[in-house]
């Protein structure tokens, strides 16, 4: 068997042929006579527990397609135990990635649960960022059979974006077997690598005849009742908002919205800053994630975050927030083009006067990005990134930004460099880094360095104005293939830092320690020390983190610390500072779940005395009736326990109640019913800030 394995990891690229036909499989689990005329994968590979080993249960997956969609059957074996359909929970999957473009770098991903729920997105960067926000039509059914059981995928040509006239697409499979919780790839799998789209097999003799091209029109009408304060009267607001999609070629898509409503996206939680910089809020908004990955400069993926990027879009500023509320968005267009040589985008967006209590605060402001990005190879691209935001001729806020990016296998450079002209004051910024290995090192170097002039406050992310920055982190890096260790990193370095208005460089050490099991539990041990220098004084800082993550109960746990001595930035003096952290879910019964999200902030005074606790405990509880339709319940409770009142209880700071109910009645079509009711202490009393109710409809037409 292993000597059959060696020969199936030796072989040239895997390739799977997609066979015409006339007869158009019928999506029900059901394995028919219309697929015995297809090409079949099936010489599947572990990567985990057991990296480069036989999978412990056979797949095979079977290609099809019409002039109109294309089909895929996965025939998952289930000898060894039964798969795991549960809606809340642990339970078996099937994957397909296709890259539909031949980049090697980008594609789609098509994920399927064993109770049917189903997920799809971009997986970018060669496999290094994974985003879920591209919301595709298609369509699937799962069944299960006494030793095995059946997916089907039917993916109409229309509902996705691919090169014209190429004749071969990449494409890789993945199963995950819940009961021993196995993950198996088709094509090889390194733990040192993970999933790479430059290492995808081939999909060949695609052919898509889909006449037309793609076209959704998603009206939506939404009744909200508002009541902010409490003494304000309640008032109850029907509304309407309209969105386009279109597909203008197969590689060119128009998006556009007009009076959006949010009303169904969960508030941001609650977070402590004790720091000099604002922190940065994820977007939450469809229309603004879908297509994000155009208007980003390069990074080294979604769990790199060692370096800051020049963001000089950021598009949490549009529709920003301000007193609780939002600030409208009264319409927004954008059209990107993706190819194997070119991703092109544009992105404009108005939004309009606000006010409060009669007082005019934000102005309509127009916004506007484009961007350009050129792959020279597989490996390499080059990119330009421009955005922009005005009220008036005399109040602007200009950036432009380029940026470049060279992967080879394990290894990535990247350099990004931007320039910024806030009313005529001008200023610029640059970053740049190396993630990979240099011999059997894994090695990260970062320069960064941005003008105490540069600011992008208006449309970007970019607080650190006259901050420079060297990082260089260099250690072993082991894996095994079998026992009771997966991988080790350890990495020893050092930090230089110039905060702005700074004359001096801070000097840090660093030591990295990152163990993970075969189990699937790991931890991360950090910290570096060395003297500081900020707000007009010089101190010795040092910092510990530490977390842990693993299955408990086939469920994810992750907990963890970080202890620091630094300039609390609240109360203007030297002190040590606190954060802890838990997370977790349990699945009671496959319908219904529980989750506990927990925070910890703990301040000491210059003379190390306990001087505030700030806990945040947010359970929740979610139901799904089945794969389309939740109701999930959630309470953020904010307390506060200074070192006066420590010994007589904690006081509440503020409690948020709220809930969605959602329906996916139909495809990318939803009925939303959520509400939230935020109150803040008031003279020790909680007192109503607002309270918030919608019941909306978004229904997809499409052609």
């Amino acid at each position: 068997m292993n000597f059959l394995l060696f020969l199936v990891l030796a072989a040239p690229d895997k390739s799977l042929e997609v066979r015409h036909t006339d007869i158009a499989p019928r999506i029900d689990g059901v394995i028919e006579d219309a697929w015995l005329t297809a090409d079949s994968a099936y010489d599947f590979v572990q990567y985990s527990p057991y990296e480069q080993q036989p999978p412990s249960e056979n797949t095979v997956v079977y290609a099809l397609q019409d002039d109109e969609n294309l089909y895929f059957a996965f025939r998952c074996t289930s000898e060894k135990g039964r798969p795991i359909a549960c809606l809340t929970g642990n339970e078996d999957e099937v994957t397909i990635g296709i890259d539909p473009f031949g980049t090697q770098n980008t594609a789609y991903y098509f994920s399927v649960y064993g109770s049917e729920i189903i997920d799809d997105g971009w997986v970018l960067d060669d496999g290094r960022t994974r985003d879920n926000s591209w919301d595709g039509v298609w369509f699937v059914k799962v069944k299960q059979y006494e030793n095995y059981y059946v997916v089907e995928f039917k993916i109409p040509f229309k509902s996705i974006r691919y090169k014209k006239d190429l004749k071969e697409w990449g494409v890789d499979f993945k199963r995950y077997i819940g009961y021993n919780q196995e993950t198996d790839y088709w094509t090889s799998v390194t733990q040192l690598e993970a999933e790479r789209v430059s290492k995808y097999g081939k999909l060949t003799n695609i052919n898509p005849q889909a006449s037309g091209y793609y076209f959704e029109l998603y009206p939506e009408g939404y009744v909200r009742y508002e009541k902010i304060g409490e003494e304000a009267t309640a008032h109850i607001k029907p509304s309407a908002s309209l969105n386009l999609k279109w597909d203008i070629t197969p590689q060119t898509t128009l998006s556009a919205t007009t009076l959006p409503d949010f009303a169904q996206i969960e508030s941001d939680p609650y977070q402590l800053n004790l720091g000099r910089y604002p922190l940065y809020l994820e977007e939450r908004r469809p229309f603004f994630i879908e297509g994000q990955d155009i208007f980003r400069m390069a990074s080294f993926g979604e769990d790199q975050e060692f370096m800051d990027y020049m963001d000089i879009f950021y598009s949490r500023r549009i529709g920003k927030s301000m007193n609780g509320d939002a600030v409208p968005i009264l319409g927004g267009m954008k059209v990107t083009h993706k190819s194997h040589a070119w991703d092109w985008g544009m992105l404009t967006a108005v939004t309009g006067d606000y006010s409060r209590d009669s007082v005019l605060l934000e102005r309509r402001r127009g916004f506007g990005v484009l961007r350009g990005r050129h792959a020279f190879s597989n490996n390499m691209n080059l990119g330009v990134l421009a955005s922009g935001t005005a009220t008036d001729p005399d109040s602007f806020d200009l950036a432009l930004g380029v940026d470049g990016v060279y992967r080879s296998g394990f290894n990535q450079y990247i350099l990004q460099t931007a320039f910024s002209d806030r009313n005529n004051k001008m200023g610029a910024a640059f970053a740049g880094g190396y993630f990979g290995f240099i011999g059997k090192f894994l090695t990260i170097a970062t320069a960064e360095a941005i003008h105490d002039s540069f600011d992008v406050s208006e449309m970007g992310f970019v607080p650190w104005q006259g901050k420079k920055q060297i990082m260089l982190s260099s250690g072993p890096f082991y894996t095994w293939k079998t026992g009771f260790w997966r991988n080790l990193a350890v990495a020893p370095g050092f930090l230089l830092v110039q905060e702005g208005g700074s004359q001096d460089w801070s000097k840090l050490g660093m030591f990295l320690f990152n163990p993970n099991f075969r189990n699937r539990w790991g931890l991360n041990l950090s910290g570096n020390a060395g003297p500081y220098y900020e707000a007009d004084t010089n101190y010795l800082y040092r910092s510990l983190s530490l977390s842990v993550w693993g299955p408990l109960f086939i469920n994810q746990l992750n907990f963890g610390g970080n202890i620091n001595y630094s300039w609390n930035y609240v109360r203007g003096y030297l002190a040590y500072q606190g954060y802890s952290w838990l997370s977790y879910r349990y699945s009671i019964i496959p319908q219904l779940s529980v989750s506990l999200n927990g925070n910890l902030w703990i301040e000491w005074g210059p003379e190390n005395q306990f001087v505030d606790a700030w806990p945040l405990v947010t359970p929740r509880l979610r139901i799904s009736f089945n794969s389309k339709m939740t109701l999930e319940l959630f309470d953020e409770m904010v307390m506060w326990a200074p070192a006066a009142v420590l010994g007589g209880g904690i006081k509440y700071e503020s409690n948020r109640v709220g809930g969605l109910f959602s329906w996916n009645f139909q495809p990318k079509s939803w009925i939303y019913v959520a509400l939230n009711d935020y109150r803040a202490d008031d003279a020790g009393r909680l007192a109503v800030q607002d309270q918030i109710g919608a019941v909306k409809v978004k229904y997809l037409l499409y052609f």
